[in-house]
């Protein structure tokens, strides 16, 4: 769907302890002509897989918590801000991902049209090896990209069909027809589980180097080669690249959409479906023992300083199941920390995030047996709500400053001091780290990095349908059921150590609690990492509900009810197909309720 696609500057970035792959000399500037370059040219097609690499939308941060009930901004010109506010249409719409997703898709289905004609390496064998690789790269990073194509823009048609997108599995040219009607949301699934087929066979489960003695661990479908082959094209040095454990984890993701309510209206085996992939993802990781063993990580791995110092380009800590490389910067701090801090305070959890929180007892705060007092509503709270939320009175910072949201505070800290300040009483903690100094006079980076995949994202998503598939203890044809991984999420967080946790187990015969509380587990878990605004919307949940916050004055706490309407219309939990390709291609059929 991309028809001014003609040049693209080939920018190599992952690849340059390859000596062997830089024959001949590399040229900047490219026609994506396959006559344009040499088979035995290999550095122009690297830079069209890359170029894939580089179109993924979970590369960067997108906040858009914003537009959702977990938070606002105190910057009034954010996108989701606007889009929440009543101003998201077709053609003003800071979720669209049809020119991103599709100008990667022409990338990856010229690289899938040539990839056999380039001379990857001198060695005959070691290159189809880095051909079979490359290939399955490229099927991967197709279907994540129609992945993401369909979470933004699939739904109902006017006609009143559950429809996708339309489905470009071959290069087009000047001369294609590019006014094409949109596939069927089950076809787009269906293709994507066939490039996810193709790019599994291809690639190695993980990108390992063997040793002498190690033949053996080869896999058959690579034939009869030599360790030193199989390094070459399967070794360390590709390590953050798309291997078959990412392209199962992708699976599972696609697979939880597809039987999501606002998608799935009746096909109980959908969710049969997406309980089993989550499973492989997670077995191959020691099961529920992915989430047990993994305590410090699973909960700080953003912020685990010896950790993300030890990491090499490629490695994971045990929670990340794929992540994009690290940097150092400050650029996260810089957004997010408080005013008093050097920060502009731009991202503002929500008193309606915070009330989800339970009590460390486990209990819901609403519940009569959670102990929880508004008077002193941040004591005796699940752990995580002080990690990832900035209270009022809670420390930050490489000085550990304490920070004063009340509107009564002395500092622009406090509810609506400046325009840096907090909107609800609170500010994002999580994502950041407290070791970053944002002072002029001594300012500091410190590594980030952003993931692509967690560990605890597949374990939830197991926990959803497998609830909804066998009910919350049971387990098909697994080891570890819904309440299982519930119980081992809590019980990593803090929740329910002293008395078992009572709340879980008074509801883990009800599916329809357990749906609740596993719903708010993921709100939870995955808080700020841009999952809500879409779950919401999978879920056809309420998308209406007020951003609430909280006034603290001579230490009496207020509830604001009202900081931020959200203006959504029904339809609105479908996105629009962009107005620009609905006026130049009439096969386009809009989803209902967008011009």
């Amino acid at each position: 769907m991309n028809k001014g696609i003609l040049k693209f500057l080939a920018c190599i970035l992952l690849l340059t302890s390859c000596q062997d792959l830089i024959e001949p000399a590399q040229e900047n500037n490219r026609q994506l002509d396959p006559n344009a370059y040499l088979p035995s040219d290999s550095r122009f097609p690297f830079g069209i897989l890359l170029n894939g690499y580089n179109r993924i939308p979970s590369n960067s941060w997108s906040f858009n918590d914003v537009a959702t009930d977990d938070a606002v901004s105190n910057d009034q010109t954010n996108v989701y801000l606007k889009m929440a506010t009543g101003q998201w249409t077709a053609n003003n719409n800071p979720a669209n991902q049809w020119t991103n997703c599709y100008a990667g898709i022409q990338y990856m289905n010229i690289m899938l049209g040539e990839v056999d004609k380039v001379k990857w390496v001198a060695d005959p064998i070691a290159s189809k090896l880095f051909a079979m690789r490359i290939k399955g790269e490229a099927f991967g990073i197709r279907a994540l990209l129609m992945y993401n194509l369909l979470q933004a823009h699939a739904g109902v048609g006017k006609g009143g069909n559950m429809l996708g997108v339309p489905i470009l599995t071959k290069t087009q040219t000047t001369s294609d027809n590019y006014n094409l009607p949109r596939a069927s949301f089950d076809d787009c699934i269906k293709q994507i589980y066939t490039d996810l087929d193709s790019a599994d066979v291809r690639l190695p489960l993980d990108y390992l180097n063997l040793v002498s003695g190690q033949e053996s661990q080869i896999p058959t479908k690579y034939g009869t080669v030599t360790i030193e082959q199989y390094n070459r094209a399967f070794g360390v040095t590709f390590s953050g690249l798309l291997s078959g454990r990412i392209a199962k984890a992708i699976r599972a993701k696609v697979a939880l959409l597809a039987a999501s309510p606002a998608f799935n209206p009746n096909n109980a085996n959908k969710w049969v479906d997406a309980a089993n992939y989550s499973a492989q993802v997670l077995n191959l990781n020691g099961g529920i023992n992915a989430i047990t063993s993994n305590v410090a990580s699973g909960l700080t791995w953003y912020s685990n300083t010896a950790e993300i110092a030890a990491l090499k380009d490629g490695a994971n800590p045990p929670e990340i199941l794929w992540r994009n490389n690290w940097g150092e910067n400050r650029d996260l701090e810089q957004a997010n920390f408080p005013p008093t801090l050097f920060g502009n305070g731009r991202i503002n959890p929500t008193q309606n995030l915070v009330d989800a929180f339970p009590t460390v007892n486990g209990y819901p705060i609403s519940d009569s047996n959670s102990g929880f007092n508004p008077n002193d509503p941040y004591s005796n709270r699940d752990p995580r709500l002080k990690m990832f939320i900035l209270v009022n009175g809670a420390t930050a910072g490489v000085n550990n400053t304490a920070i004063n949201t009340a509107a009564d505070g002395t500092t622009n800290d406090g509810l609506n001091k400046v325009a840096t300040s907090t909107r609800t009483g609170y500010y994002m903690r999580k994502l950041l780290r407290q070791d970053v100094n944002l002072n002029p006079t001594s300012s500091t980076n410190q590594r980030h990095y952003k993931p692509h995949i967690r560990y605890t994202e597949i374990a939830l998503s197991y926990a959803e349908a497998a609830n909804e598939a066998w009910g919350p203890t049971g387990t098909g044809t697994n080891a570890y059921s819904a309440y299982d991984i519930l119980r081992a999420i809590r019980r990593r967080a803090g929740i329910g150590l002293a008395n078992n946790d009572a709340y879980l187990e008074s509801i883990k015969n009800n599916k329809e609690q357990m749906r609740q509380l596993i719903r708010n587990e993921r709100r939870l878990e995955l808080c700020f990492e841009g999952f809500r605004f879409w779950d919401l919307r999978r879920w056809d949940a309420n998308l209406t509900e007020t951003a609430k916050g909280v006034s603290i004055r001579s230490g009496a706490y207020t509830v604001l009810p009202s900081v931020e309407s959200r203006v959504f219309q029904n339809y609105m939990k479908y996105g629009p197909i962009p107005y620009s390709e609905v006026l130049k291609y009439s096969a386009l059929e809009q989803n209902q309720g967008w011009n």
